[in-house]
């Protein structure tokens, strides 16, 4: 019993420090992406190619004085930041980011907890991050962060539907709400190693889980909440130091958890041919993050008629679509 809780713990430190750290340069990145887009530099001076640079910038977020604004709801908003950051963090918990490995004579399961609902659970975590957001614009004393919270929790509506229904194809074809099952469902012996990844299945699902965990943490194109040409920062305008950093690193770390989900629903998770498993789930989520970032590189904010409209008009349709197309396939050809 002491065993299995010391692998635990250390599989849960693992993992958090994975994800912060991540995290850190998910911010590196995308400034050197978007910068070598737009021809610029980028960091540079944070040691050798600015390596070093998210570690000054937390740093210095460490360092600066907290700001709380006259007029504030003082619990609710020292409680928002922690509620954006905690159900961030808690989505990791069930990811299978690797198949089981021995280490020092333990078999040790790729997964923090493999429970047999892992799906609802991370739709359960994804959802509750839009409280922090909602708490942190009501209870600031600024319009824009009303704003950007109302904004965020309308958002939020109208992408959750089609953000769910986008996986209910892969739940009928697979038959298992578990995501250890579902990936390996997926896997495959022969040298068209991809053939049986949900992608090729599904690939309309695919599209449609795309651009709703896009929308879902709120990036650009559709960073409405926190539009700076409109609401100078949002729901975070008021704060700074550490409860800024936090949700920062939200952000990120949302960013993140649905690269990896996305990565283990539709692109095989951990599996793959002559890398090891681990290389293979960070291979993947790199390629979803890049996308994330090529996007902001890329495309203009939507208006919010059009953010709406959208979601309402073309997803939410679609979705329904692929949903009862796919329970026919079932039933008409199992």
């Amino acid at each position: 019993m002491l065993e299995m809780i010391l692998i635990s713990s250390a599989k849960v430190i693992a993992v958090i420090l994975a994800v912060l750290t991540g995290c850190a340069y998910a911010t590196y990145m995308e400034r050197k992406v978007v910068a070598y887009m737009q021809h610029r530099i980028g960091p540079s001076y944070a040691g050798p190619y600015g390596l070093l640079q998210p570690l000054a910038d937390a740093v210095k977020l460490a360092f600066k004085e907290d700001i709380v604004p006259d007029g504030v709801e003082r619990i609710t908003y020292a409680i928002a930041p922690i509620a954006s950051f905690v159900p961030a963090m808690l989505i990791f918990a069930v990811v299978p980011f690797s198949s089981d490995f021995t280490f020092f004579g333990y078999d040790i399961p790729g997964v923090i907890s493999d429970l047999n609902i892992g799906v609802l659970y991370v739709l359960a975590m994804t959802s509750l991050g839009i409280y922090g957001i909602v708490l942190a614009g009501w209870s600031s004393p600024s319009k824009y962060s009303l704003m950007g919270g109302i904004r965020s929790s309308a958002q939020m509506i109208s992408y959750e539907i089609s953000y769910g229904l986008s996986i209910v194809g892969i739940l009928i074809i697979g038959n298992s709400l578990s995501l250890t099952d579902i990936v390996s469902q997926q896997a495959s012996e022969s040298w068209l190693f991809f053939g049986n990844w949900y992608i090729v299945k599904q690939p309309l699902g695919f599209l449609l889980y795309l651009v709703c965990a896009i929308a879902e943490t709120n990036r650009a194109p559709f960073d409405l909440p926190e539009a700076e040409s409109e609401l100078v920062g949002g729901y975070h305008t008021e704060y700074s130091s550490m409860r800024f950093s936090m949700f920062f690193i939200a952000e990120y770390a949302y960013m993140i958890g649905v690269a990896t989900v996305g990565t283990t629903l539709f692109l095989g998770g951990w599996n793959g041919p002559f890398l090891p498993p681990i290389v293979w789930f960070v291979i993947k989520v790199f390629m979803f993050m890049f996308f994330y970032i090529w996007l902001r590189a890329t495309f203009p904010r939507f208006r919010y008629d059009q953010l709406m409209q959208f979601g309402w008009k073309v997803l939410f349709p679609l979705a329904l679509l692929n949903t009862m197309g796919t329970a026919a396939w079932v039933v008409l050809f199992g």
